[in-house]
This record gives C-alpha cells, structure tokens and sequence, in this order.
C-alpha cells in the first residue's frame, strides 16, 4: 500500500511560474487527502499495486497530445490518469479555472490530484451517474483536506 510519502511530483511545465503552483500548498492539501482517498477506496482499485504514484504538471499543449493519443480527443483537459500509477495534470488549466472560479491555483491543483487519486481507487466518471457520485466524493475529500491552507 502507498503511503502518502510515496506521492512524487514533478512540474514539466514552464507556462506557470512556481510560485503562482504554489506547489508546497497543494501538496500538502493532497497528503491531507490521501487518507480519505484510501477509505473511499472501491473493489476495481489499483492502488495495492502500486509502490509510488507520479503527479506530473504539464502544459496544456502537452496534455491536449496525451488527451489525443490515449482518448482520441486533441483538446486540453485538465487530468489524465493512467492505470499505473501516473497522474498527469494541466498547469495552465488549474490557472485558468482557479481565475475562473476565484480560487487559489493550489486548490484547482489538489482538486486535480484527488480527481486522479480517485480514479486510481476504484471511481469512475463515465456516465452522468458515475461523474456525479465520484465529482461528490472528490469535493468531499477537498473541503476536508483544504483546512492546511486556511
């Protein structure tokens, strides 16, 4: 089983400043999570299997290649999680909605990782059904593990 220690980040991307990440902030927020993401785990979970989990930061330009390669879909999106352990978010992405939506980059950052920590234990987002329960768990988690940034 991963421990929250066994979450590794890396920023591929230059769009965003480091500073505007805030990357300290929202990994903190994610260990917060990592607990809750753990007891919402469901049977179709791969998370026994996988000794560290990657959470990588690209720009839209590379995430819009993967969303095209992997789901035949050439746009930007905002997180692609692979079954192995690898969660890819947008950095421009979780800028432009955290603007958007009046909230912190750090925030947005975090709420991609869960998203992806999620689907790694088991939820699913396809179909209307699914994408609600799972997008009410993710936010669940969120409002509780966003106190280290108060």
């Amino acid at each position: 089983m991963i421990s929250g220690s066994n979450l590794v980040w890396s920023n591929r991307q230059r769009a965003v400043s480091a500073k505007q990440l805030g990357l300290p902030s929202a990994c903190a927020v994610v260990d917060e999570a990592w607990p809750m993401v753990l007891e919402a785990e469901r049977s179709e979970s791969v998370l026994g299997g996988l000794e560290e989990i990657g959470i990588v930061l690209v720009s839209d330009r590379r995430i819009a290649a993967l969303h095209d390669e992997f789901m035949s879909d050439p746009s930007p999106t905002d997180v692609i999680t692979f079954l192995h352990g690898e969660i890819v978010l947008s950095a421009e992405t979780a800028r432009r909605e955290a603007e958007q939506r009046a909230l912190r980059v750090p925030e947005e950052i975090a709420r991609y990782a869960v998203h992806g920590l999620l689907h790694l234990a088991g939820w699913s987002d396809i179909g209307a059904g699914a994408s609600a329960e799972m997008r009410a768990m993710q936010e669940k988690i969120l409002r509780r593990a966003l106190r280290v940034l108060c």
